[in-house]
């Protein structure tokens, strides 16, 4: 899950949507991360505190998605308090987080359930309770209406799609691997169910797993992996990775085996991985490079599905979210580096340059 040249976000926005028509059409349930709806007609008049429910907080990606959520409630007058914990990975601190946030007060809720299923029973209690709960990004089991207001999520099988697309358009022959996450991860599966349905399109590109390659979103293990994989395959034209962290990861372990990196699409770029990309361009060792980002403002949609959800206003904004492409190198579109940012900065974020470049400084 992600530095700062400070630029204006709004600029970029129109830069890719641009870019954005010319990738195949997603879904009519989804729509472009950077297709924000306007939140001051969802506002409503009732005071309300908004918190956000963190599983793994503490990384600059995280912290730059709060600060979206924050950044789009407080647009609202009637906007109070808002709320935030951060489990650290522990799946119990996750659920005890809800149920505290519920005790203080909270009327709009949104969670990142890193946990998936074992949160459900702490936001059944808290929508019992009143509270107006959206878990967020990874779709999870449950019923709307009962165990939460709704699920907002990417639009990760579609992305999927578009990096196979990607691939056919420009490796056109050769094989790939598929990186996702932790074992049994639903968003890793989603994203790898994507992918192979639209490979299957192109012939000349073979699958050389027909799983997706185990790497918990860390770069040791990404590595670890990687390096695995090419001892195992002794030709790997791409990869794909559900994480720019994996993606960085893959390069360096082709650069440690003295090989050519392959070409890489991933989601969710950061500041490293750009910078490392611009680094080896500019040193005549360019890889082709392919990038869709604006994740973090997907906290955006479900924030403002929660205020509408708890107002009891119209909000016709689909629940999925196709984020952008922020890096394609076959286009000539190359990312944005600033080595002085944190290595795991998003500069595809949507908050304006002064608040993005706080979140850098926390």
């Amino acid at each position: 899950m992600k530095n700062l040249c400070l630029y204006s976000t709004r600029l970029l926005a129109l830069s890719f949507i641009t870019a954005a028509a010319s990738m195949p059409a997603m879904s009519a349930e989804s729509a472009l991360v950077t297709n924000q709806g306007d939140i001051s007609s969802m506002c409503g008049t009732k005071p309300m505190v908004v918190g956000l429910s963190d599983g793994f907080g503490g990384v600059t990606w995280r912290k730059t998605a709060a600060a979206e959520l924050k950044d789009e409630v407080s647009r609202c007058k009637n906007f109070k308090k808002f709320m935030y914990t951060n489990a650290n990975g522990d799946q119990q601190k996750a659920n005890s987080d809800i149920n505290s946030m519920v005790a203080q007060g909270v009327n709009v809720l949104v969670v990142f359930p890193d946990f998936g299923a074992a949160q459900i029973p702490a936001m059944r209690a808290a929508t019992k309770a009143g509270v107006t709960v959206v878990p967020y990004l990874a779709k999870i089991s449950g019923n709307a209406g009962k165990d939460y207001a709704a699920n907002v999520t990417e639009d990760v099988y579609r992305m999927g799609q578009v990096w196979a697309d990607w691939y056919g358009a420009n490796l056109k022959k050769g094989n790939v691997v598929f990186l996702g996450g932790a074992p049994g991860a639903m968003s890793s599966q989603i994203f790898l169910d994507g992918f192979k349905t639209q490979l299957a399109k192109y012939p000349d590109l073979k699958l050389l797993d027909n799983n997706f390659i185990v790497t918990n979103w860390n770069p040791v293990d990404a590595q670890k992996a990687v390096s695995g994989l090419i001892a195992k395959y002794p030709k790997i034209d791409g990869v794909a990775t559900d994480y720019g962290v994996t993606a960085l990861a893959t390069v360096k372990a082709f650069e440690q085996a003295h090989l050519p990196v392959p070409a890489i699409a991933t989601n969710a770029s950061n500041n490293e991985l750009n910078c490392k990309f611009l680094d080896m361009k500019k040193a005549g060792k360019p890889f082709p490079y392919f990038s869709l980002d604006g994740t973090t403002s997907v906290i955006r949609f479900a924030g403002r599905r929660g205020v509408a959800d708890y107002q009891g206003t119209k909000n016709n904004e689909p629940l999925a979210a196709f984020p952008v492409p922020y890096a394609d190198s076959v286009k000539s579109m190359d990312p944005k580096c600033d080595p002085s940012a944190p290595p795991d900065a998003d500069f595809s974020s949507a908050l304006p340059a002064e608040k993005l470049k706080a979140v850098f400084q926390q």
